[in-house]
């Protein structure tokens, strides 16, 4: 066969959601830094997100790791967050999934016990502190950018719940933060369809009812995710973040989590040294702690680092070719869900 142009990809998740990472053959990205080169793709040419990420090469249920030369200086690798909707600027189950692709590849040297990764990525620098034996990635420590609260209990409008309540907060992107309680249903897999969709509802409803613009990060100016929340027995947070155009994470959501440990932080309830469990709709966990504070364009925030681990489970090789009548992929409704028309 004539495989003049491919790409090849580590197949890897954490806690069960998908992270692929393109570790060969992607084109260069225009930009002089990682957010440049995400604006780039998002505005001007998204062109090979769309080719990762849409069939027949891929499925709802997964994120690309574009990896990049880094343009900050002293960084291994630059990362861009590839999905369905558009390019994003940081995911910590993501960068998880990168990390772990780096040292078991051995495109990063491993270092045991541990070894440190630098990663560039358009939210900013984000320091991985990986724990390695026997060449394998036991668990990745992510000290993630600083996260504040935008606004507590903002009011919103619905006309399917009434009048309910969100925190907005950043966490590495911005989240819509929603005690699950009030839209009547628990955060189980077997509300999985329905969370989904409620979630990209809230979305839309908050896209008309309010805006945000993150103050030194150009283009960072939506809220990403919407993500429920509740609280379990042992205390853990329970967690469901909703991805366009209909899913859900399967993880406990790094930057979610961020967020939310930035919400807890902003009312008191977290202090600088105290770690919380979050917990996913399936169960798998991450670690969120408080390791200190900043301030981002005149806001209080908190340096939250995220602890989960990802796993490598094969590899794959994608061809270009440019007689495929489907290089700008397509998606339907029938696994992709309902309001699958929103990617545009």
């Amino acid at each position: 066969m004539n495989w003049t142009r491919s790409l090849d990809l580590l197949l890897v998740h954490c806690q069960g959601e998908i992270g692929k990472v393109i570790v060969g053959g992607a084109p260069e990205i225009p930009g002089a830094t990682m957010l440049d080169k995400m604006n780039h793709i998002n505005a001007v040419d998204d062109s090979l997100r769309r080719f990762v990420t849409f069939e027949p090469r891929a499925s709802v249920a997964m994120s690309i790791n574009l990896l990049v030369a880094p343009t900050r200086p002293g960084t291994d690798a630059g990362v861009i967050v590839l999905q369905a909707d558009r390019a994003h600027p940081m995911s910590g189950s993501n960068c998880i999934c990168v990390v772990t692709a780096l040292l078991e590849s051995g495109q990063v040297a491993m270092q045991e016990p541990e070894t440190i990764v630098r990663l560039d990525t358009p939210a900013g620098l984000i320091v991985a502190r990986a724990a390695c034996r026997d060449g394998r990635c036991l668990s990745v420590s992510l000290d993630n950018v600083p996260s504040f609260a935008e606004a507590l209990d903002r009011e919103v409008e619905t006309p399917r719940w009434g009048r309910i309540k969100a925190d907005i907060a950043f966490g590495g992107v911005y989240y819509a933060i929603v005690d699950v309680d009030q839209i009547g249903v628990e955060i189980a897999p077997a509300h999985a369809r329905y969370l989904a969709e409620a979630g990209i509802e809230l979305k839309s409803l908050l896209a008309e009812q309010m805006t945000v613009r993150h103050p030194e990060l150009t283009g960072i100016d939506e809220i990403a995710y919407v993500m429920f929340r509740a609280r379990d027995p042992d205390g853990a947070v329970r967690t469901c973040t909703t991805l366009k155009p209909g899913r859900v994470d399967r993880s406990p959501c790094g930057t979610g989590s961020s967020a939310n440990l930035a919400t807890l932080h902003a009312r008191g309830e977290v202090a600088i040294g105290d770690r919380r469990i979050s917990r996913s709709i399936i169960g798998g966990e991450f670690i969120a702690e408080a390791i200190g504070t900043a301030e981002v364009g005149g806001r209080p925030a908190v340096l939250p680092r995220i602890t989960g681990r990802g796993w490598i489970y094969g590899r794959e090789q994608l061809r270009i070719s440019s007689d495929d009548p489907f290089r700008s992929g397509f998606a339907l409704s029938d696994s992709w869900g309902p309001q699958v028309d929103m990617l545009g």
